[in-house]
């Protein structure tokens, strides 16, 4: 059987309970070495058969997948954060679709909830955003049409921008013309979770200067949006004055 696992965003602890019981039982780890912590490795079997997927390609990884399924192995394909975003599994699942091989996708935690959980923040606030966009600037890979970052960011929404801080220049540019002023919040969480985890937070005007101070050009999250800092509506979940079917509101009770 393979399993695709979400490692979670950098903390060992912060994998899925079945996560974790799946990589004990594992005979043959492919993990993603650039990105999940080795630490995850220490759960593993003595007799674990492991596999750094940072320098193999696609080709290779469906190769190990499938020797060990013929062999009868419990395989485990260990992705950072929530495999289903920016994983790629897609096209791994697919091939393996194509040779008749089971498989299941084990859900983590992401990035982008990490980072927001870092900042003690929360995306989606009353009166200010009830739409959370994940995306990322056009790079060596592109976006399609419509999902340009100055397009996006017109909808006013809290928005978690993943893969983009090495080119934050032209982040802010495209932002900034969405939203329509530099004065948006952003935060920029760099390793969310992680030992050396570092948090920066400004505005569209001066975030990308902090950037360049401190050198970071790689694994950070981008969250944008006035979520981040402003007034807010308080939610009628907990509002006395506002009944739903588990609670009355103050005036049904008189």
């Amino acid at each position: 059987m393979i399993s695709f696992v979400g490692a979670g965003p950098g903390n060992v602890d912060l994998i899925t309970i079945k996560g974790r019981r799946l990589l004990e039982e594992a005979d043959v780890v492919i993990y993603a070495g650039s990105l999940v912590s080795k630490e995850h490795l220490e759960f593993c079997k003595k007799d674990c058969e492991i596999h750094n997927s940072a320098s193999m390609t696609l080709e290779e990884v469906i190769d190990v997948m499938s020797e060990g399924e013929n062999k009868g192995l419990k395989i485990v394909r260990l992705h950072t954060g929530d495999p289903t975003i920016y994983g790629a599994i897609r096209e791994q699942m697919d091939i393996l679709d194509s040779k008749g091989i089971t498989y299941e996708v084990v859900p983590g935690v992401s990035s982008f909830t990490a980072a927001c959980s870092a900042i003690k923040k929360e995306f989606t606030l009353p009166s200010v955003s009830q739409t959370v966009i994940l995306t990322r600037i056009e790079g060596r890979t592109p976006v399609p049409k419509g999902e340009d970052l100055e397009e996006l960011a017109k909808h006013k929404a809290s928005m978690a921008i993943f893969l983009s801080v090495q080119d934050i220049d032209r982040v802010v540019e495209k932002l900034a013309k969405g939203y329509g002023t530099y004065e948006t919040p952003v935060a920029v969480v760099y390793k969310a979770t992680w030992e050396d985890e570092e948090i920066l937070l400004g505005t569209l005007g001066d975030i990308a200067e902090k950037i360049k101070d401190k050198g970071i050009n790689k694994m950070a999250q981008i969250l944008v949006g006035n979520f981040i800092g402003g007034d807010y509506e308080r939610s009628k979940l907990y509002d006395p004055g506002f009944s739903h079917k588990f609670r009355l509101s103050s005036e049904e009770m008189k």
